[in-house]
């Protein structure tokens, strides 16, 4: 039995590697080729495909995850593989969360891709063991809700800022940039300005 492939990734010379590999498998079908994640909405509600392989970074526009999320409200909806060259744990749960029947890097060796497809195609769950392992833990111990702002201050902080340009670029006083930095430390279980952008660039929350 055939399984047809939508292919979602901005990367022309990827979509050529990708379409590549998987014409010379005999049980799949490319019926499609998107380069934004709204370009695939539209393709996969004409096309119909088995399974979306989607990139997790989609340029400007919805990303990977956004794209997933509306790409399993369809009706019938696809699965969703997510192929892409981003490991962090926040990527991975979120791409699950949203609907994602697995998640593949793309390092892995081509029949890991097909046999991935596959799998995804016959209502499987696809991820290496230890990125279900990271998955697992990360269910088990969430990440910390930051607020925007405190978003925000990390991003800026993680940019080299003193607390004075923080203040000036987000508009409010150095007390209340000290407040929000408190409020950080304590969400992420740290003591240092570095160690906090080391986590939240861990678990990519920036």
């Amino acid at each position: 039995m055939t399984t047809t492939v939508l292919l979602v990734d901005d990367h022309p010379v990827v979509r050529s590697g990708l379409r590549a590999v998987l014409d010379a498998a005999e049980t799949l079908q490319i019926v499609g080729e998107a380069a934004t994640g709204e370009e695939a909405l539209t393709l996969a509600a004409h096309l119909h495909p088995d399974v979306v392989l989607c990139d997790l970074r989609l340029g400007n526009g919805i990303d990977g995850i956004q794209t997933t999320t509306a790409l399993r409200a369809l009706d019938p909806a696809p699965a969703v593989l997510i192929l892409t060259t981003f490991d962090r744990d926040a990527e991975i749960l979120g791409a699950i969360e949203a609907g994602a029947a697995g998640y593949l890097l793309k390092e892995v060796d081509p029949e890991v891709i097909i046999d991935g497809i596959q799998r995804a195609a016959a209502g499987d769950t696809v991820l290496a063991p230890d990125l279900a392992s990271r998955v697992l833990k990360g269910m088990r111990s969430p990440l910390p809700k930051l607020t925007d702002r405190e978003i925000d201050v990390l991003r800026l902080l993680a940019t080299g800022s003193t607390n004075k340009e923080i203040a000036r670029a987000l508009f409010v006083t150095e007390a209340t940039v000290k407040s929000h930095l408190v409020h950080i430390f304590t969400k992420l279980g740290v003591d240092s300005r570095s160690r906090a952008i080391h986590v939240a660039q861990e678990t990519g929350l920036i």
